[in-house]
């Protein structure tokens, strides 16, 4: 039957994509889910969807210490995708596992950049200073563990070229940031989901960082543009910011992700300016070469 698996968060904008990927791979897989989420209508499709495609849908809240020990007693591996303003919350996912005593791996919610790699500032430091710190206490607790590291996804990226205030990849011009040659990695969904669970049961992904870095969805920003621009047969004028305008951005937009992204992955390239160390990390497109995923370029299609 394979592993039984829990997914907390499974709700949650990557969390759906996890639940969907354990369900179709044939694992027994489990949500967790608030009481209040079973009756929220916004929910309420997505859980019929969950239990169509097999999921057993347990009840739980990250408050109720008895109800998370319980649900982590009946499954071997657990799977973390609470949201950004979620993750101090795992200390009690921590707790749980520790007393539930059975757990053969734990993912926590990760799903961005290596945190001990990256060059975060403030305001967004803290929050990511969080991941790093719940990392540290996983180790120290001695839970084996598998750290996600899915680098950008393609549909929050892509859909809009991080332009701010776009819903959809520009037409005439596109702001830059930095010098347009730092490269990021792009993901689509549906593969990080795919990849994250044949990581779980993977021996050669155990304590270490799984790193989602297709060759072919590692770009820079300005050959991201190039490839739209062939796409759409149009030059599009380009509008470069550097970092000092980045900085001070951000220190007036406070909390804005994009601008944060723009810094980290764009300036300084937090996803890759590093080569991965074999002691600490494996690459999951040469782990799994049996998932076929969505490249950049045939992503780029669905917006033509």
């Amino acid at each position: 039957m394979g592993e039984k698996i829990l997914i907390i968060g499974g709700t949650g904008y990557i969390g759906k994509f996890v639940v969907e990927a354990s369900a179709k791979s044939g694992h027994p897989t489990y949500a967790l889910m608030r009481e209040a989420s079973l009756s929220d209508p916004a929910k309420s499709q997505l859980v019929e969807t969950f239990k169509k495609s097999g999921v057993t849908i347990l009840t739980g809240d990250l408050n109720d210490h008895e109800s998370l020990v319980k649900a982590i007693k009946q499954v071997d591996v657990v799977i973390s995708t609470v949201g950004f303003m979620q993750i101090a919350d795992q200390y009690k996912i921590i707790a749980a596992i520790k007393e539930a005593g059975n757990v053969k791996r734990f993912l926590p919610s990760e799903f961005g950049n290596d945190i001990d790699r990256g060059h975060a500032v403030d305001p967004i430091n803290p929050n990511l200073q969080l991941k790093v710190e719940i990392r540290r206490a996983i180790e120290a607790e001695g839970i084996p563990y598998t750290y996600v590291v899915c680098n950008l996804i393609a549909s929050f990226a892509l859909s809009s070229f991080l332009q701010l205030g776009a819903t959809a990849p520009p037409r005439d011009k596109v702001v830059i940031p930095g010098n347009g040659n730092v490269q990021a990695v792009f993901n689509e969904e549906h593969d990080i989901g795919a990849y994250t669970i044949k990581a779980t049961v993977d021996p050669r992904t155990l304590n270490k960082i799984l790193y989602i870095k297709p060759p072919h969805n590692i770009y820079s920003f300005n050959e991201l543009v190039h490839c739209w621009e062939k796409k759409i047969g149009k030059t599009l004028d380009k509008i470069y910011v550097p970092e000092e305008e980045i900085l001070k951005q951000m220190k007036e937009s406070a909390l804005n992700v994009i601008v944060w992204i723009n810094h980290s992955i764009f300036v300084k390239g937090d996803q890759t300016y590093f080569e991965i160390d074999p002691t600490v990390g494996v690459e999951a497109s040469q782990l799994y070469p049996d998932v076929k995923y969505t490249t950049v370029d045939d992503y780029l299609n669905n917006f033509v």
